[in-house]
């Protein structure tokens, strides 16, 4: 059974310092296995571009196709807390703009609370979504979104300038009134200070061992995501294999007439 219930549950694990356990997941079928398992959060990310929709980043993918990922992960999870990725350009243009699409989300997902990605400005719309009793979680370091100005997927805030950026944007990102934030591929002393500077709870991707939660994408961590290596991941199971084999049973089965069997055919 999951420890968080609502944005208050964040800062009460950060307070007792225990462990926050997210896993990053995109339909019906795998969020009501996680349901069924102790896992405190889901976080439906716009990491479907590459792992659902085969992309080669999260750039393309829409607000619609957030909010469809959402609503069918809130059903297969409905007790869960589930927090909907902001997809590329729907909080850029405007805070009106932004206002009109967290608002969907909201109101068509019965998701819990939306991510953004992006530091100092971004805050006025952290403001502005936090003063509308929108719950935001934030993201520093490696931003997706962001990938052609970074020029790649490489650790963030290696160099002083970018930790002293990385850092400060963490503690406006707490001002504006962001519940969490999440660390991805940073340097594990740089995430050990910010956890330590800020008073609500950090989830690492890629950050070492000093944040106050992790969060892995279900694909990667079961191990289907095949040829995905980063350093960051361990794999928990093997099912890509596991699915594999199964399919070539079921197709050796048909070529050899054993299926169906007497077992599964209507009289």
């Amino acid at each position: 059974m999951s420890s968080i219930k609502n944005i208050k549950d964040f800062a009460k694990m950060k307070q007792a310092m225990q462990p926050i356990s997210m896993v990053t997941c995109y339909d019906y079928a795998f969020a009501r296995i996680v349901s069924e398992t102790d896992i405190d959060a889901i976080l439906v990310g716009d990491s479907l571009g590459n792992v659902v929709a085969g992309y080669d980043t999260t750039i393309p993918v829409t607000l619609d196709q957030m909010i469809y990922h959402s609503s069918m992960v809130k059903r297969g999870a409905p007790g869960s807390f589930i927090v909907t990725d902001l997809p590329f350009m729907s909080y850029h243009v405007s805070i009106e703009d932004t206002m009109r699409n967290c608002g969907r989300i909201m109101k068509e997902t019965g998701t819990n609370a939306v991510k953004l990605e992006g530091g100092k400005d971004f805050v006025p719309v952290v403001e502005a979504l936090v003063k509308a009793s929108i719950p935001v979680m934030g993201h520093l370091g490696l931003t997706p979104q962001s990938v052609h100005k970074l020029g790649g997927y490489s650790v963030q805030g290696k160099d002083e300038e970018q930790r002293k950026t990385i850092l400060e944007d963490a503690l406006l990102l707490q001002e504006a009134g962001a519940f969490a934030i999440v660390l991805e591929m940073v340097p594990e002393p740089l995430a050990k200070e910010i956890t330590q500077r800020l008073a609500i709870p950090t989830i690492g991707i890629g950050a070492g061992r000093y944040c106050d939660g992790q969060v892995l994408v279900i694909h990667d961590l079961l191990g289907l995501n095949k040829g995905f290596n980063p350093k960051f991941l361990k794999r928990y199971a093997d099912i890509y294999t596991i699915s594999q084999q199964a399919i070539q049973n079921y197709h050796k089965e048909v070529k050899e007439h054993t299926f169906p069997a007497e077992e599964n055919v209507f009289k």
